[in-house]
């Protein structure tokens, strides 16, 4: 339940914040000035518990994959425990690239304290080791909370606590997310391994076809390619991978070198 309240802006030195109540019963986030007159002082939150944005993050590896199917999760847990998702940031693109628009726009406009919520772990990063140092120094230095549902010490990050408490659960919190940063990474990898081996042994009995192609929707991109849409816009149009528009638009190039070859001859 979410309740809007105003509080009354009857001091000269109020100022305007957003900042979240949590009761036994009822949850309450508002906008409102801060009261400063005598006897309602009590009422102000502290500083941590002022601003924070709570920002979903939903991925999905392929176009053919739904990347807004953990939507409906998500809102459940955010209702569950009594928060309320800011902003949905939705892309198609691999966990083991650190390139991914729609997880760099999220941290941009992240402010300190701000939450990035995903579903698990391997939906933020399957990335190396490297890789994933560097994205969780970005997050640090912009003092991201990472939430995760697959991770239940990270939870308590959305509630107020004392800076004791505070900090005991965002450094285990912080080991946990290595750890399972590091487990996303090593199954991506023996998924490689398994399909490479699979497709090694069905090229040598002659049966490796495959993945068919989607020529409904190759010949959508190319048309845009003719018709001079930038890549973001036909990758936003079509919902492709930046690999597959790169190999269609090589092809294009190979087809147009072709064509040229024969007319001069």
């Amino acid at each position: 339940m979410v309740t809007d309240v105003k509080l009354p802006n009857t001091h000269k030195n109020s100022v305007l914040l957003t900042y979240a109540f949590r009761g036994p019963t009822v949850n309450r986030y508002f906008n409102g000035a801060l009261p400063t007159q005598k006897g309602l002082d009590k009422q102000t939150p502290r500083i941590e518990d002022q601003t924070m944005f709570i920002r979903a993050y939903l991925r999905a590896s392929t176009s053919e994959q739904d990347a807004s199917r953990a939507r409906s999760v998500l809102d459940a847990f955010a209702v569950e425990q009594g928060l309320r998702i800011a902003s949905r940031y939705v892309e198609n693109e691999s966990g083991a690239k650190l390139h991914r628009p729609e997880l760099f726009r999220l941290l941009n406009d992240c402010e300190p304290g701000d939450v990035l919520l995903v579903e698990q772990v391997d939906r933020l990063s399957r990335l190396t080791s490297s890789d994933w140092l560097r994205l969780r120094g970005l997050i640090d230095a912009k003092q991201v909370r990472i939430v995760a549902l697959d991770l239940p010490t990270s939870w308590t990050l959305t509630a107020p606590a004392d800076e004791f408490t505070g900090r005991m659960f965002a450094a285990v919190n912080a080991m946990m997310l290595d750890v399972l940063a590091a487990v996303a990474r090593k199954d991506y990898e023996d998924r490689r391994r398994r399909q490479a081996e699979g497709t090694a042994k069905a090229k040598a009995a002659g049966l490796y076809k495959g993945r068919p192609a989607n020529k409904t929707r190759n010949a959508a991109i190319s048309s845009l390619l003719s018709d001079g849409r930038s890549w973001r816009e036909i990758m936003d149009a079509t919902g492709c991978s930046r690999t597959l528009l790169a190999k269609i638009a090589r092809d294009r190039r190979l087809r147009k070198a072709e064509l040229e070859a024969k007319t001069i001859d």
